[in-house]
């Protein structure tokens, strides 16, 4: 697979082993080099019926080049059976190459500020369990603080970071590297491929998108901001049929 040759790095993430990479495939899945831990993960909602937390569900083992589907239509998810070839779904990447926090409105707090890059969204619903992660922001107090950090790392996308206004870094915690299969039971669907801990994503064209800490690919082939999750798994119903 070829590099290009400093791939852009958030603020607050590190790149993982640069063996481990996903790469998109021209109007095709995603192959993976390295063999990062693959597994089912399980959105679990609290007493009220609000996005909380995650559990692990079914692992699978990848091998140093498998390939996971992208267009959605695979008999043997998450891998790739050529399905694509066959199911009309345009995989063309739409993405941009700017970093995400270019595109980020800022809100800023008495003690936190935020930002939010809403293009990103993979409808996970972290943000809104009750507490609006934006007004949480807003408010002084650890308690307050604790919540809105808390909430902004539960997002899988990465779409929502919080930053320290003392230090003006990013409050971001290192994560392992994996890749999840995320599943969404509060809305019967199942979700983005989830990337953590730094993994280098590369368009087809070569090019690197920005590595991040979390990131989220669309596995449903309906995003409008490919290889990117926009949150269309939810609106077309995608489920995966795999074990919860």
């Amino acid at each position: 697979m070829p590099h290009d040759t400093k791939p852009f790095i958030q603020i607050g993430s590190t790149e993982s082993d640069p063996t481990i990479s996903v790469e998109v495939l021209k109007n095709g899945p995603y192959r993976v080099h390295g063999t990062p831990p693959l597994h089912v993960q399980v959105i679990v909602q609290n007493s009220e019926g609000q996005s909380w937390s995650y559990r692990d569900g079914q692992s699978f083992a990848v091998k140093d080049g498998d390939t996971l589907c992208r267009c959605g239509h695979s008999k043997k998810k998450p891998f790739c059976d050529g399905s694509h070839l066959r199911a009309g779904v345009d995989l063309t990447e739409t993405a941009t190459f700017e970093p995400l926090l270019a595109g980020a409105t800022e809100i800023d707090g008495p003690e936190i500020s935020l930002t939010d890059n809403e293009a990103y969204c993979a409808f996970a619903r972290f943000c809104d369990n009750g507490q609006r992660f934006w007004n949480e922001v807003q408010i002084r107090g650890e308690q307050h603080t604790k919540l809105a950090t808390y909430m902004a790392h539960q997002c899988p996308s990465g779409r929502l970071m919080v930053w320290d206004d003392a230090t003006r870094k990013p409050i971001e915690a290192a994560l392992p590297v994996s890749l999840s299969l995320l599943e969404d039971p509060g809305e019967g669907v199942s979700g983005p491929l989830v990337l953590r801990g730094g993994i280098r994503v590369q368009s087809a064209n070569g090019e690197s998108y920005e590595i991040r800490n979390r990131q989220t690919l669309c596995r449903c082939g309906a995003s409008s901001n490919k290889p990117f999750c926009d949150g269309s798994h939810a609106s077309i119903k995608f489920k995966d049929g795999l074990d919860q």
